[in-house]
């Protein structure tokens, strides 16, 4: 299983997502792997943010290996789940998929937490420390659905 984690710069939601993931996957023992990028070229090769790299390591996970990449089409043959953070960045990577098979592949972060109020993972670039910590919150919460809908 190969899974890619999209949001918009590539450098605070998707990177924390895959370290969650990659977490995750880790200490159950999963032949699984993990990617990340971001639907704009903003940032390509730089490391995820600073608030993000600190809100990871306060829970034990550490991201700064990461390097933020742009989402390219060929992702959609690359892998076999993209869960996008926001309905914006799921309408980004639908424009550029290659055929309707691949657009099948492409959901919501969010979907995989269908209990919790938010349905979109908020931007916490412009906030505050706690906004990482939210959504560190939410992305546990849908990763580790989405791992146990994954296995069945």
């Amino acid at each position: 299983m190969k899974i890619l984690l999209v949001c918009l710069g590539n450098i605070c939601r998707s990177p924390m997502a895959e370290g969650i993931l990659r977490d995750m996957i880790q200490k159950q023992g999963l032949a699984y792997t993990t990617d990340s990028a971001g639907t704009g070229d903003y940032h390509v090769g730089e490391v995820p943010d600073q608030r993000a790299i600190r809100s990871m390591r306060d829970h034990g996970i550490d991201i700064s290996d990461l390097r933020a990449r742009h989402f390219r089409p060929s992702d959609f043959h690359g892998f076999d789940v993209l869960l996008a953070m926001d309905k914006s960045n799921l309408t980004n990577m639908l424009a550029i998929a290659p055929d309707e098979a691949s657009k099948k592949k492409a959901r919501l972060m969010m979907d995989h937490a269908p209990l919790h109020p938010l349905r979109e993972v908020p931007d916490p670039y412009f906030g505050g420390d706690e906004g990482f910590e939210q959504v560190y919150r939410m992305l546990t919460e849908a990763c580790s659905n989405m791992l146990k809908d994954e296995k069945g």
